[in-house]
């Protein structure tokens, strides 16, 4: 007696499609996944990862400002140190992430 669970909404599987697709130690920003999509904007991204984003590498889809998902900021820094992302400040507080360094193109 399995209870199936409901399908995952087209637009949030391709979301999270490219979130997997992000290498360690690079971030894309929410429009930037809309960008690559072709589709919706970063509000639309942004809700599909709060939805549907925990089993996927949520820490890589960021703010475009850098600063780290408020409440989750503890969390996010444990991966970004073990995926050696480039940070700002971080030895002022809770740091950003250093956007010019660690924003994927797609091509490294």
């Amino acid at each position: 007696m399995g209870t199936s669970l409901p399908a995952l909404p087209e637009y949030a599987d391709r979301v999270l499609t490219v979130a997997e697709s992000v290498p360690p130690g690079r971030v894309l920003t929410y429009g930037d996944v809309a960008s690559v999509l072709g589709e919706g904007g970063p509000r639309q991204v942004g809700r599909v990862m709060a939805l549907y984003g925990a089993a996927a590498p949520w820490w890589r889809v960021v703010r475009a400002d850098g600063r780290l998902l408020p409440g989750h900021e503890r969390r996010a820094l444990e991966h970004y140190r073990a995926e050696n992302t480039p940070l700002r400040g971080a030895g002022q507080g809770i740091p950003r992430l250093d956007m010019r360094r660690a924003r994927w193109t797609g091509t490294s």
